[in-house]
């Protein structure tokens, strides 16, 4: 089964072809974050404008790379929720004309299952169920995948995601967006023992998360730094941040993977390409004796390939939708 996907949540347009929810035949994408640099994070109507712009030859592009034509074309899938809500509209209007233009099946998928699904690109062995760090801009939270459609949020952040919290640091340092890179690469220097940053504890509920302390805590500390002319030590201040957030995501992880007993874990988004979350993972999962599995860094980001991967099961699942497909700024995971 070929499925054309189509991923426009945020601020990367992305239109890929997945053949049978395993291989991905081509993956296209097409990045604004140049754009976007110039102020510090995504303009939420600049990026609608540039995925109206990019995203019909986009489409094409991928059919050329995947050595396919239109008529080779089983199904249209897109994400349809979370994201920036003129930004999925742009995705999701597109499908369906494609979609009712090709007499092709339309199948909505979940920005975030999508994150997901990413893992079964890179290792085609994995299947659920197993419990799923998705940590990205917008999403912090830990699922659990019980099958390829059925999962359920067991924590989450109560404030803000912990690629945020890396988008406006890095920011008010002046090193760059988004602020993930940066960050990383900047760490690898550091003494992560250097400076002292708060974790925050949810009471009663063990496996959520909180990361609006430590954002206010770190940009606290640059700014009294700059006010006080004194030269904070980039590297260590950067690895020590990065220390906190792994420390607030991993211990939870292996809770909540401990509690559901599947023996395998994953990691999804953005920030599933920072090496102190990857490594500090690694260490806890082969100390408790679990399977790791970490997405290939290019399915890291927001990309189409991971759609079409999902999407292939949620058409299984006989999740398809029609003409009247809305798109959503906010959307429960476990509703699909």
């Amino acid at each position: 089964m070929n499925i054309l996907a189509i991923e426009s949540s945020c601020d990367e347009t992305a239109a890929a072809v997945v053949r049978d929810g395993r291989t991905v035949l081509s993956n296209c994408v097409n990045s604004q974050i140049e754009m976007h640099t110039i102020y510090g994070g995504v303009v939420p109507e600049i990026a609608s404008r540039k995925h109206i712009e990019a995203v019909t030859a986009l489409a094409d592009q991928a059919l050329v790379d995947a050595g396919l034509t239109r008529s080779d074309l089983d199904a249209v899938a897109v994400t349809y929720a979370p994201g920036l809500i003129g930004a999925v509209l742009v995705g999701v209007n597109f499908a369906k004309g494609a979609a009712a233009g090709l007499g092709l099946p339309l199948i909505p998928v979940h920005h975030v299952r999508g994150h997901i699904a990413a893992n079964y690109i890179t290792h085609p062995e994995l299947k659920p169920p197993f419990v799923c760090l998705c940590v990205s801009g917008g999403t912090t939270a830990i699922v659990d995948v019980r099958s390829y459609t059925e999962m359920e949020v067991l924590g989450s952040t109560r404030d803000d995601a912990a690629g945020e919290c890396f988008d406006k640091v890095a920011r008010v340092l002046g090193i760059g967006y988004p602020g993930g890179g940066p960050m990383d690469r900047l760490a690898k220097d550091g003494d992560d023992t250097k400076y002292e940053l708060p974790r925050a504890h949810v009471q009663g509920h063990d496996l959520d998360m909180s990361f609006s302390g430590l954002k206010t805590a770190s940009l606290n500390l640059i700014h009294n730094a700059q006010q006080k002319g004194e030269e904070l030590d980039l590297p260590s201040f950067a690895a020590s941040f990065g220390r906190a957030v792994s420390e607030s995501l991993v211990p939870r992880v292996m809770a909540a993977a401990r509690q559901k007993g599947y023996g395998q874990v994953a990691v999804a988004g953005g920030v599933a390409a920072n090496s102190r979350i990857r490594a500090d993972l690694q260490a806890a999962c082969a100390q408790s004796g679990l399977k790791l599995f970490l997405p290939e860094l290019k399915y890291c980001g927001d990309n189409g390939a991971m759609i079409g991967c999902q999407g292939y099961y949620e058409y299984l699942a006989g999740h398809t939708a029609g003409p009247d497909l809305n798109a959503y700024a906010t959307r429960d995971i476990s509703l699909g």
